[in-house]
């Protein structure tokens, strides 16, 4: 197999890197809006509403990895490993996720919960057959260090301004106030709107990507698997566990849940804790978001240095450390909450620290990425998308359970979905769950990080060897 290991343009990257503008707007309003929609909108009890989230990332986690198998095992030299099943996925999403929000609220409770089922299994199925192939052609593209950093940097500040056009022009365009509807977010209406934006939005950026990268799958396809697809059951499960007998892969792939354990709190409470604990209006939740989208994006180029000074371990501290001191703050002004109701500068210092630290959660993708050279030095081949499907799989199954004691929690602290306010103890235990399940799951995103083995000179060995073999054959 030929060794690539020349640097990539910035073009290119930033080629590759735009596919994910619309996997973060339509993978945000899934994770920000779908509870609220489904609880305070639909009128769905948030018991019932966290089992079906719940349901479908069971789902979500048990097919990434088989579609990482696929994926890797699949022969085309036309389409490469990835790119037919971009296409297919990015339809996918865009229906559905019009289909979702786009639900009446005047119907039987049973039948909203039967087609909320429905249309968010199709779209969870559609997003594995998209984001997976996807994020392996990320990890493939170079074999350098750095460059490897680099390229999961653009990619995130594209998922990153999705994720603010979500958030902040969400919540400024599509749930303005009105006579009918005072806090705009409760406006059935905006929801539809949005999910239709954001479909169009996702279809461009992922065509752009897929149009751009075509060029590089002669390239790719020699790195494609030489076995045959095999179909047994017992085939496929020791091609997915096989992965996590590498050390290295196998603590980059804990961090990475409990770090996505943390987000579910945060993307799945936050607007509950922005209205119903500092009441919050959508120009003010929009503002924070704003506000931490902004520094994401400004401290990328800061983590990159950081990285190619120290190494990506030691990034990944220091990122966790200042999320959980944002937690913290926010924790500190519940007791002064109906003294800064509305008011966002107290939220300024929050938004900062949160997001110069997820800033650089860019880092993890392209540690797999080394952990993978591992698996070329032993086998002689890369199966990207099987790591990447099963680090996903880990995470989603434990969202599978985080989300729906989410949802047992808001019934557990007399949450009261058609209330415009809620009581005051509501208000302090919606943002206690939301901050205290976020440390939660940043302190084992720490433990398990400090185990990873790999350190940039450890790399540097491992590419040497795969270079004397590749000269010998």
């Amino acid at each position: 197999m030929e060794k690539e290991t020349n640097q990539i343009s910035t073009i290119d990257k930033i080629s590759f890197g735009i596919g994910d503008l619309g996997n973060g707007l339509s993978m945000q309003i899934i994770g920000s809006y779908l509870v609220f929609f489904m609880t305070a909108i639909l009128g769905v009890p948030g018991t019932m509403a966290g089992l079906i989230v719940g349901v479908s990332i069971f789902w979500d986690a048990v097919t990434d990895p088989l579609m990482g198998y696929i994926s890797d095992h699949t022969r085309s030299d036309k389409y490469g490993r990835r790119h037919l099943y971009l296409m297919i996925g990015m339809l996918g999403v865009s229906i559905s996720n019009i289909a979702l929000f786009s639900l009446p609220v005047k119907m039987d409770m049973l039948f909203k919960v039967i087609l909320i089922t429905f249309f968010i299994l199709l779209y969870k199925t559609s997003i594995t057959i998209l984001v997976t192939p996807y994020t392996a052609l990320g990890s493939e593209l170079s074999s350098d260090y750095n460059e490897r950093a680099r390229i999961q940097s653009i990619k995130s500040i594209f998922f990153t301004l999705g994720v603010g056009l979500s958030m902040v022009a969400g919540m400024r365009f599509f749930f303005n106030s009105s006579d009918a509807f005072p806090l705009g977010q409760l406006n059935p209406a905006g929801y539809r709107n949005m999910a239709i934006v954001t479909a169009a939005f996702s279809m461009l950026s992922m065509s752009l990507c897929i149009y751009n990268t075509k060029k590089y799958i002669p390239r790719l396809n020699k790195q494609r698997m030489d076995e045959k697809l095999r179909h047994s059951a017992k085939d496929i499960l020791n091609a997915l566990t096989s992965s996590f007998s590498n050390h290295a892969f196998k603590f980059v792939a804990l961090s990475y849940m409990f770090s996505n354990i943390a987000t579910a709190f945060t993307n799945n409470m936050g607007i509950h804790v922005f209205t119903y604990t500092f009441g919050f209006q959508n120009t003010s939740i929009s503002t924070i978001f704003a506000l931490q989208i902004l520094f994401n994006i400004l401290s990328q180029p800061l983590w990159i240095k950081y990285i190619e000074r120290y190494d990506k371990k030691r990034s990944i501290l220091l990122a966790l450390s200042l999320v959980a001191i944002g937690c913290v703050y926010v924790i500190g002004l519940i007791p002064f909450r109906n003294l800064i109701q509305g008011e966002t500068n107290f939220f300024v210092p929050y938004a900062i620290l949160a997001g110069l630290g997820t800033g650089a959660w860019f880092v993890p993708a392209s540690m797999v990425a080394d952990a993978i050279d591992l698996e070329e030095l032993e086998v002689g081949h890369r199966s990207e998308a099987t790591y990447f499907g099963s680090m996903t799989f880990i995470y989603k199954l434990s969202q599978a359970l985080t989300v729906p004691i989410i949802g047992i929690m808001l019934e557990a602290v007399s949450f009261n979905s058609h209330a415009a306010t809620q009581t005051p103890s509501t208000q302090v235990a919606l943002a206690l769950i939301l901050g205290i399940g976020t440390l939660i799951g940043i302190f084992f995103a720490a433990l398990s990080i400090g185990r990873y083995p790999l350190s940039k000179e450890k790399i540097r060995k491992i590419q040497e060897e795969l270079s004397s073999k590749t000269a010998e054959s």
